[in-house]
């Protein structure tokens, strides 16, 4: 299978089912952007190739599930609301993303104010793949209610908060510092 197909050169693309926008479509955008956050998740874990902690295999397997269903929150923004939805997102995958959350934070330091995103790079690059997420979510949200199964929003949303506990839990577990906001500088 050729990378290129060269049917993108005058600026649209396809979404799932063959139907062609163009590439700055609010669409395009969202799903895009869910990619990028997928990338930077990515780009996190490769941060802990040489870690050793003696929770990284279960931690790689939970981030991992993670990355393939931001993959089906992709499927469902590329696929046109009047259209069947191939990889359909699930209400158990909030639940999960909220059991883990639970989980991790019952570990933490209680946070008495702000932290800057910081300390290990894993947790920088999970603090990154946050920010990227709540872009995609207010993204999604701009396509309007009956675009957008509301699973993705309601997804997107808490994988924010998950991210954000995920760079917690691996500061707490690797050392690296939470910085607190300083009101003045």
């Amino acid at each position: 299978m050729r990378i290129y197909t060269r049917s993108g050169d005058k600026g649209t693309t396809s979404l799932i089912y063959g139907k062609r926008v163009p590439k700055n479509d609010l669409r395009v955008e969202a799903y895009g952007t869910c990619d990028e956050a997928n990338s930077m998740i990515g780009l996190a874990l490769s941060f802990l190739e040489n870690e050793e902690w003696e929770e990284k295999e279960a931690f790689l397997k939970t981030m991992h599930c993670i990355q393939t269903i931001l993959f089906h929150v992709g499927a469902e923004l590329a696929t046109p609301s009047d259209k069947e939805v191939t990889w359909k997102l699930k209400k158990e995958y909030i639940q999960e993303l909220e059991d883990q959350i639970d989980e991790w934070d019952k570990n933490l330091q209680p946070l008495k104010n702000f932290i800057l995103p910081s300390g290990h790079s894993t947790s920088s690059a999970l603090h990154t793949a946050r920010t990227v997420t709540r872009r995609a979510e207010r993204t999604a949200v701009g396509l309007g209610e009956d675009a957008v199964n509301p699973l993705v929003v309601s997804y997107l949303n808490r994988l924010s908060d998950f991210l954000f506990v995920a760079a917690r839990y691996v500061n707490q577990s690797l050392g690296g510092e939470e910085i607190p906001l300083q009101a003045d500088v």
